[in-house]
């Protein structure tokens, strides 16, 4: 289900096409990477977090990792991730597929900017075996994102 949700709302942006499934798993950045034969770079990982009983969710790039400080910065308080149990409920897909694109309407968006670096990225797309192929402006565009937030480490 998190899949077709993901792939109706991709098919929006004309995306469809770029979509891939696979036989092995790509739920984490390493089997992602594998799956697809790219860099580690080029997956995208999509980390869910909840301020203030909001969900959000943050794509930065896959060798890419949170910084405690930055994000305190930004948002003004501790990261705190939605636990492994609840992501599917507050988010829209289960963790291993999480992605922005066909979520729960409350969940805000951000892109960091670690995925400014990459001519093309590999989100998942809602399931543990697939993903998307897309460019920055692509992904710009399908993930109704809400701002560029810079919470990763250099």
């Amino acid at each position: 289900m998190s899949f077709e949700r993901a792939l109706n709302h991709l098919k929006k942006y004309h995306l469809e096409d770029r979509v891939m499934k696979f036989e092995i798993s790509s739920a984490t950045v390493s089997e992602a990477a594998r799956a697809i034969n790219c860099n580690e770079e080029n997956i995208v990982k999509t980390l869910s977090f909840i301020i203030n009983n909001q969900p959000i969710i943050i794509a930065v790039s896959g060798n890419s990792k949170i910084d405690n400080s930055k994000y305190k910065e930004q948002f003004h308080t501790k990261a705190k991730m939605i636990p492994f149990a609840e992501v599917e409920k507050l988010i829209g897909h289960a963790v291993g597929g999480v992605c922005p694109f066909g979520i729960n309407d409350d969940v805000i968006v951000y892109l960091d900017v670690s995925l400014k670096n990459l001519n093309i990225m590999y989100p998942a797309c809602g399931s543990s075996n697939s993903a998307v192929k897309l460019t920055l402006k692509e992904i710009e565009q399908a993930s109704n994102y809400k701002s560029w937030v810079d919470v990763c480490k250099d």
